[in-house]
C-alpha cells in the first residue's frame, strides 16, 4: 500500500502564527527584537512578518511595541461566540434526551423573532417550519413567549409589522385578542399553545430574561401526547433554574 504523501506546510504561515501567539502572551506589548528571540526567528524575517501582520490588522504597533490588532481580537470574539453556541447546543441536546422532547432556543432581537438553535432526534422530531417563524409569532409558543416579555409598545410595533393572520383553525383571531392574552400571561410561567401553529402539535415555551434580552427555551409534542406537555415544561423550567447561572453568558449568542 502506497503511503500518503506528507501534507504541505507553508512555513511563512507557521512563522506568522508563532508570532501572533507570542504577541498574545505579552499583555503590555513586546518589541521586535524580543519577539524574534522568543520565537527563534531571524530578526529580518521577524520585521517582515510584523509589518505584514500590522498591515492586515492582526497586530498594531505603538511606540515600538507590538500588540494584538482588531482583526486578531475579532477572531477571538468569534471563537468565544462559537464556544457559547456549542454550550447552548450541548445543553439542549442533553435536555432533549433526558426529557424526551425536541428543544428550541430563541431570542427577540432587533425587532425579530430569531430561532437560534433546534435540537431534535429521530425519537423527538422537531416541528416542521411550514410557515415563517418570524411572521407567525402570534401562532407559536416561542413567539408568544417572547412577545409576552416585551412592553406593550414593542408588542404593538411587532404586530404592526407582522399582524395576526390565520395559520390553523386554532390560531388567535386578531391582534387585540392576542394582546389581551399576552397581558394575562403571568411572569415566568410557561406559555402554551395547542395546534395554533401546526395542526397535530402542541408546544410550550419557558421565558428567560437576562438583562434586557428576551429569550426562551421551548418544547413540542404530538397532540396525542398533550398530557405530557406541562409536566415536561415544568421540568425544563426547573433545569433552566438550576443552570441559569452557567448559561447566562452563553444564551446571549
Amino acid at each position: 500500500m502506497t503511503a500518503a504523501p506528507p501534507a504541505t506546510l507553508i512555513g511563512s504561515v507557521q512563522r506568522a502564527m508563532r508570532l501572533l501567539e507570542t504577541v498574545a502572551a505579552h499583555a503590555y506589548g513586546a518589541p521586535a527584537k524580543q519577539l524574534a528571540r522568543e520565537t527563534g526567528l531571524a530578526l529580518p524575517t521577524t520585521y517582515h512578518l510584523l509589518r505584514t501582520l500590522v498591515h492586515e490588522g492582526y497586530l498594531r504597533r505603538e511606540k515600538g511595541l507590538f500588540f494584538l490588532g482588531d482583526a486578531a481580537e475579532r477572531l477571538g470574539r468569534s471563537g468565544a461566540q462559537q464556544k457559547r453556541r456549542s454550550t447552548v447546543a450541548d445543553t439542549l441536546a442533553h435536555w432533549r434526551d433526558s426529557i424526551g422532547v425536541p428543544m428550541y432556543y430563541a431570542m427577540y432581537r432587533d425587532g425579530e423573532i430569531d430561532v437560534m438553535c433546534v435540537s431534535a432526534s429521530r425519537q423527538a422530531p422537531a416541528v416542521e417550519e411550514w410557515a415563517d417563524f418570524r411572521e407567525t409569532g402570534h401562532a407559536h409558543a416561542i413567539g408568544q413567549c417572547l412577545l409576552s416579555q416585551l412592553d406593550e409598545d414593542a408588542r404593538r410595533d411587532h404586530l404592526a409589522r407582522y399582524p395576526v393572520q390565520p395559520v390553523t383553525p386554532y390560531t388567535v383571531r386578531d391582534n387585540d385578542a392576542l394582546l389581551r392574552r399576552l397581558a394575562r400571561t403571568r411572569r415566568m410561567e410557561p406559555v402554551v399553545e395547542r395546534q395554533e401553529y401546526a395542526v397535530g402539535t402542541v408546544c410550550a415555551a419557558v421565558p428567560i430574561t437576562v438583562g434586557a434580552t428576551a429569550a426562551t427555551m421551548a418544547i413540542s409534542l404530538p397532540a396525542h401526547q398533550a398530557d405530557r406537555l406541562l409536566p415536561a415544561a415544568h421540568r425544563l423550567q426547573a433545569e433552566i433554574g438550576r443552570h441559569l447561572g452557567a448559561l447566562t453568558l452563553s444564551i446571549s449568542i
